[in-house]
Parts: C-alpha cells; sequence; structure tokens
C-alpha cells in the first residue's frame, strides 16, 4: 500500500447576507491522513462520458469524513464527486476530479 500522506478536506459554507443582499463563501479547512492512487483506466473513461475529470483516488479512515466537497492536495485543489467505502475496512475511497470552480490561485483565498 501507498504512503501516507496529508491532505486538506475543504467544507464549503456560505455567511450570513451581507447589506448588498451577498452571502460570502466560508471554507473551512481539516488537514487528515490519506494515501493517494490513480483512478483506474475504467473510472477515467466513464467518468469522461459523463461530463468528469477523474483525477485521483485518495484513501482516508471513514471517521476523518465530514462530506467535504474539496480536497487540497499539494496545492492542488480537487472536488470530490463520489465517495466508496472499502468493504470489510473502516477505510474510505475519496474519487476527485478537477473542475473549474475548486481549482487554481484564485480559489485558494
Amino acid at each position: 500500500m501507498a504512503q501516507s500522506d496529508v491532505v486538506d478536506l475543504i467544507a464549503v459554507t456560505y455567511g450570513e447576507m451581507d447589506a448588498n443582499g451577498i452571502r460570502p463563501r466560508v471554507e473551512t479547512r481539516r488537514q487528515v491522513f490519506a494515501q493517494a492512487r490513480s483512478a483506474y483506466a475504467s473510472e477515467f473513461f466513464g467518468g469522461g462520458r459523463n461530463g468528469l475529470n477523474p483525477a485521483l483516488v485518495f484513501e482516508v479512515f471513514d471517521g476523518d469524513y465530514r462530506g467535504e466537497s474539496i480536497l487540497e492536495y499539494h496545492g492542488d485543489r480537487l472536488a470530490v464527486y463520489r465517495t466508496y467505502q472499502v468493504p470489510g475496512t473502516h477505510r474510505l475511497e475519496l474519487h476527485t476530479e478537477r473542475k473549474g470552480g475548486t481549482n487554481g490561485t484564485q480559489n485558494a483565498r
């Protein structure tokens, strides 16, 4: 099995509406241990047909995941589009994709 690494799980919420009627985006970040691996070829082909851009799969302890929609790994922001409970374990796979709006430095604020 691959060596463990640290990733940031990022939850997105929206604050109270301001005087202009805008609800500010609030990101809450937590670090957890994870093991990264490439997505299977079938994931790439199946995901591509469904408009997804699969990137990596991260395996985490299932108690560490709280439904976050963004994962940051070595400075890359990835969207979590699917989870999978590994049978007979307390491990959860987080399937991620590169997606506009979650990647890049413009959103790293």
